[in-house]
């Protein structure tokens, strides 16, 4: 049963890429989505049984590779975390799978679409399920192909190709240092296996220099998944796939990938304070930066991506400060109200005809009521509004910031306070935007979606609503053991003040600390009257700041001027116009052409000639060379 829920997805890609010229879609569709559903099914069962019965799970196929020391197993580690994450990835990938049973069902390539999908999600489920470095590795790189394949699903658009191109490329700069992680863990340690690396490294005296490396490569391979501070630039153009990819990427699959690998590296990042403030320093700053870029997008997508970016910014600080628990726990309530955010921009473009400005919308919420509802739900939950999901793990995190009280913390704490109020600036813009201004589209006619994604999106929202509730006590409750040794949890009295503070509306300890609930509503009030105050200002300061925020802080064009163009130039200097059309051209096969023609022209004209004296003299040279040689 642990094999078959890992390998139920790519079943369903063989089914669709075999038999799709010779099945009907829809039996094929119906194949597809019973594999998920069954795998969501199996991945429940075996969740529940784990956090009864107290237990973990390791299955060892056999030897991938043996090289000396060096022996690699195809293994795999069903624990809590793994299981926890798999049953997320399998539940959003469904809900994408039959979402996007409509919204591409129009398309002449949509089998094609739908076996992306597939191996997309086999490789997300190879990552988490890894039993060591290596094989994680393998699935982390299933996982940048799959992406690359799904952006340039329409590859016969420009921007599709660049953005994917964009996309590999910053992410195998990421890759490399993980690569590097890797190597070093067998040369320090001996071993790649997660059990052996965690118990070796937490017993032994092991050089910090070596374990510090190790991990500040990991947290690279995870910025430049998660896109992170530095590594973001990708991001963002990924929303040149369709909607359905963007809502897989985002909300349980490839970003939160990097968020995975440091949950899953908690026992090493803890004996490396170093790494842990630099992730606690990069994720609080990520924050804030995304936080800004997305209050003045004018990309229904590129809005919500920002978000994205900046909601993975606090999964990464709260991990800086050693509370894994609280970033998994963030990373699963975000998985519903982002997925929600996208496949409701998505029935939004759908609506009216692929239009993604938000300036040319506008009044939508007569026409698109039930998508407006699920939209609005999903901004509130993305705020923090209490009660909804994302208030649970995002209040808590935060308070956890103020309550560890040093000056790291208290600096990020204040970040994570302004990106609050951030957050609730985009997300009223976004809303007054498409739903409640004028209207300004084009389309006369604009109708609510289909019933398959109206009922996808009804779903997503009573899971926007009611998740982080039922989830609150179970990950990150006082004492609660269902993680088991999967994660290195460290339970502190700042810890216990935060829970205080969540059950009573303030935090009670002898420090008298300010009730920390109500300022983060403050904020967000604070955040909506901003924006209606913003729509008067007309200062040049003010546009110069629109300026500045509207491209990104200039991230794109300093690659671009700094990194990009002299790669470029001493590309064409050295290896075009000094190696292709130099070195090649005149050793190379064109140049041993021309010259072996010239010889045969050479010899035809001499020994072909037809002339009797030539054949003679010829024939006379032959023999005295032969006599000289005998």
């Amino acid at each position: 049963m642990f094999l078959s829920l890992l390998f139920l997805p790519l079943i369903g890609f063989l089914l669709i890429i075999v038999l799709g010229r010779f099945v009907n879609r829809y039996f094929l569709m119906v194949l597809n989505l019973s594999s998920l559903i069954v795998a969501i099914f199996f991945s429940l069962y075996l969740l529940l049984d784990m956090f009864t019965n107290n237990t973990n799970a390791v299955i060892d196929l056999g030897n991938w590779i043996s090289l000396g020391l060096f022996n690699i197993k195809w293994q795999f580690l069903f624990d809590t975390l793994s299981l926890t994450m798999t049953f997320l990835v399998l539940t959003i990938s469904t809900f994408v799978h039959f979402y996007s049973w409509e919204y591409m069902g129009s398309d002449p390539h949509f089998l094609r679409f739908m076996s992306y999908l597939s191996i997309f999600t086999f490789f997300m489920l190879l990552f988490v399920t890894a039993g060591n470095f290596l094989q994680m590795f393998f699935g982390w790189e299933g996982v940048g192909l799959s992406s690359y394949l799904l952006i340039n699903f329409w590859f016969t658009r420009l921007q599709a190709n660049k953005s994917a191109m964009k996309a590999i490329i910053v992410n195998r700069i990421s890759d490399l240092f993980l690569y590097f992680s890797i190597f070093t863990l067998f040369l320090v340690l001996g071993t790649v296996d997660y059990l052996n690396v965690f118990q070796i490294a937490g017993v032994t005296n092991v050089n910090s220099i070596w374990l510090t490396f190790i991990t500040l490569c990991i947290f690279v391979g995870a910025v430049g998944k998660s896109a992170q501070l530095g590594l973001h630039t990708w991001l963002p153009d990924a929303m040149e796939g369709p909607t359905p990819v963007s809502a897989l990427l985002h909300a349980a699959t490839m970003v939160t990938a990097g968020v995975f690998l440091l949950i899953r590296c908690s026992t090493l990042l803890e004996l490396t304070p170093f790494t842990l403030l630099l992730i606690l320093f990069i994720g609080g700053l990520t924050t804030f930066m995304a936080g800004t870029i997305g209050c003045f997008q004018n990309d229904i997508k590129k809005v919500v991506a920002y978000s994205t970016c900046s909601q993975l910014g606090y999964m990464f600080l709260i991990c800086g400060l050693g509370h894994f628990n609280v970033s998994f726990f963030h990373l699963f309530n975000h998985a519903f109200f982002k997925a929600l955010l996208f496949l409701g921009s998505g029935s939004v473009i759908h609506a009216l005809l692929d239009e993604q400005d938000i300036r040319k919308m506008g009044g939508l919420f007569k026409t698109l009521p039930i998508t407006y509802i699920s939209f609005f739900i999903a901004s509130l939950a993305l705020a923090g509004i209490p009660y909804l999901t994302g208030f649970y793990s995002k209040d808590l995190l935060i308070e956890l910031n103020f309550a560890t009280y040093t000056i790291s913390s208290i600096f990020i704490y204040w970040l994570a306070l302004f990106s609050v109020f951030f957050t609730s600036f985009y997300s009223t813009r976004l809303l007054y935007y498409v739903f409640l201004g004028w209207p300004n589209y084009q389309t006369f006619k604009v109708v609510e979606s289909g019933n398959i994604i109206i009922l996808v999106l009804v779903v997503l929202t009573f899971s926007s609503i009611f998740v982080g509730f039922f989830g609150r006590e179970l990950f990150v409750g006082v004492g609660t053991d269902v993680w088991q040794q999967s994660i290195n949890i460290i339970t502190n009295n700042n810890f216990f003040e935060t829970e205080l503070s969540f059950i009573l509306g303030g935090v009670y300890s002898k420090n008298k600390l300010f009730p920390l609930i109500i300022t983060l509503l403050a904020v967000l009030i604070a955040g909506i009257c901003l924006f209606f105050w913003s729509r008067i200002i007309t200062n040049s300061w003010f546009r110069q700041l629109y300026t500045f925020i509207n491209q990104k802080w200039y991230f794109d064009l300093i690659y671009f001027n700094f990194i990009v163009t002299p790669i470029m130039e001493v590309g064409y200097n050295i290896t075009f116009k000094l190696v292709d059309r130099g070195v090649l051209e005149a050793f190379g096969s064109t140049s041993i052409y021309n010259q072996l023609h010239r010889i045969y022209v050479w010899y035809r004209s001499i020994f072909e000639s037809g002339s009797l004296y030539v054949y003679i003299t010829a024939q006379i040279i032959l023999i005295v060379i032969l006599l000289i040689n005998f």
